[in-house]
């Protein structure tokens, strides 16, 4: 094992250390000011630190400027960084600096020992993760359904017929079909994406097929669509669920035919275009439903590749958020946060109703927010810790679907931060608003839950209410009464915890941040 390397000009420091160090088994390497660090780094036949633990304020040298140094020779190595002087200058610089954590004289021994330990881990799990990625591929999964995709298209790299891919939002999509034109024979031409559901219909078929000019007002000059943009390539439509009917029996021609019409023109162009098209939407019974034509559906139909959403491959999310990690760390310009074990057990157990676009955006909250480098499950964000821990041993492919996926509830498309339920269960609502009380009983002995498929009182007029809201025929039902279940249901906590929100949040299983945010969202500060 690498030693862990120490830099304290008080000898008594530095002895402390290497004897609490000794007794764990660690090996330690000491020294009295930077410069002699410097010079060991440079030995070719020394082993380097696997972790380096360094004052700040030293004679002959400065610990900061150290790290700095340290960081740009081994940019994976965690530096514990630590000074007497505990301001907020020295911390914020050392996090800048990219230290792995923060220690502050006096320290306890073992607490010290532990957070040098947690580096010694990290140290090991980075030198893993070097190697992988190394050999990494420009898609992310493990998981059998994601080598499935793989496979699929490494066998299509050398068609050219038209693909389908369907999956949830935020599930990659056009990962795939990026992948799918890389590993083509048409990879030396250009990959143009449109979403056919993000342009007006009025302006999609001039997006598509060009205009010819003075074709309608205000085109000015003659305009390539996307499909001569593509000439030679891949043209990917996304969102293909969502074409305008019209405009879908134009796109049929194309694909029959191989050619088209610019908008107000009357010579026909040539489409030498491969398509891939995606969808979230289940496109049989969108043709069932009369939205959809069939002959178009079985036309695009010729190879259906399914992307799985997260929640059927969570052996893939600690590779992802590493991946996400670092994403986002170059993209900010800082140094890469790394998950504790506990923190990635903790996310791994999430269901992700946004997919991997949530997960790569809940990594780029944790870049920005996360107070230390190294993540702990106090510092992943509510949606998160709204939902508890798995038991020891209980397969993810066991937990409930998420609320996003049952039919009454809200989707979470574009897998933001912002979670619109706890997990669901056999009853949702009825576990939601366990204990619910109308307003003149709060504070009162709560109604014992039923069996499930049992309506309790409360249940029947939630039902009676309902139905008549949807009978006067309004359209926001679903918010109306989650709304007005939320309000009681904290309103019961608070008058429980005599307005103490923390504990109400506790009490309720959310976070407090979650709690601050309702009780503003319902006016119940006034």
């Amino acid at each position: 094992m690498q030693p862990i390397w120490i830099v304290d000009d008080d000898p008594s420091i530095r002895f402390v250390l290497e004897k609490a160090l000794a007794r764990e088994s660690l090996p330690t390497r000491s020294f009295s000011n930077p410069r002699d660090v410097l010079a060991a780094l440079g030995e070719p036949d020394m082993p380097g630190p696997s972790v380096l633990v360094s004052d700040i304020r030293m004679p002959g040298g400065n610990g900061l400027e150290l790290l700095s140094t340290v960081k740009e020779k081994l940019p994976q190595l965690p530096v514990i960084v630590m000074t007497a002087f505990s301001d907020l200058d020295s911390a914020v610089s050392a996090f800048q600096g990219g230290a792995f954590d923060y220690l502050a004289k006096p320290f306890d021994v073992s607490q010290s020992v532990e957070l040098i330990r947690r580096a010694v881990t990290e140290s090991q799990r980075e030198a893993v993760a070097d190697v992988q990625a190394q050999v990494a591929p420009e898609m992310l999964g493990q998981a059998p359904a994601m080598q499935d995709v793989f496979r699929a298209i490494g066998r299509l790299s050398n068609s050219q017929v038209t693909v389908l891919i369907t999956g949830e939002s935020g599930s990659g999509k056009e990962l795939v079909a990026r992948a799918l034109h890389k590993h083509s024979t048409r990879a030396n031409g250009p990959f143009v994406a449109i979403n056919t559901a993000a342009i007006p219909k009025d302006l999609l078929e001039s997006e598509l097929f060009g205009h010819e000019r003075g074709a309608f007002t205000g085109a000015q000059t003659l305009r390539r669509g996307r499909f001569e943009q593509a000439e030679g390539g891949t043209l990917f439509l996304d969102e293909i669920g969502d074409m305008p009917f019209d405009l879908q029996t134009r796109l049929l021609r194309v694909l029959s035919d191989g050619q088209f019409y610019r908008v107000g023109g009357h010579q026909a162009v040539q489409a030498n275009v491969r398509v891939i098209a995606a969808t979230h939407q289940n496109l049989e019974q969108r043709v069932a439903d009369g939205a959809f034509r069939e002959d178009l559906f079985h036309r695009l139909n010729v190879i259906r590749l399914r992307l799985p959403p997260l929640r059927e491959r969570h052996e893939d999310i600690p590779a992802l958020t590493r991946h996400f990690l670092a994403q986002s760390a170059r993209q900010l310009g800082v140094q890469p946060k790394q998950m504790s074990p506990t923190a990635l057990t903790r996310l791994s157990g999430f269901s992700f109703p946004g997919n991997v676009r949530q997960l790569e955006n809940i990594c780029h909250w944790l870049t920005v927010m996360a107070p230390s480098q190294v993540i702990e499950v106090k510092d992943l964000p509510p949606e998160v810790l709204a939902i508890p821990p798995r038991a020891e041993g209980t397969p993810a492919a066991s937990q409930p679907e998420p609320v996003a996926h049952h039919a009454a509830a809200p989707r979470s498309d574009q897998g933001g931060l912002v979670y619109e339920a706890a997990a669901g269960t056999p009853a949702p609502y009825a576990d939601l608003v366990k204990g619910f009380a109308p307003p003149t009983q709060i504070g009162a002995a709560a109604p014992s839950a039923g069996p499930v498929g049992e309506a309790t009182a409360w249940e029947e007029g939630l039902e009676a209410d309902a139905a008549r809201l949807l009978a006067e025929g309004h359209a926001d039902v679903w918010d109306r009464v989650m709304h007005r279940a939320e309000a009681r249901l904290i309103q019961a906590a608070l008058t429980s915890t005599r307005g103490r929100r923390i504990e109400a949040a506790q009490r309720l299983g959310i976070g407090r941040n979650t709690i601050t945010r309702k009780i503003q969202e319902l006016g119940l500060d006034d």
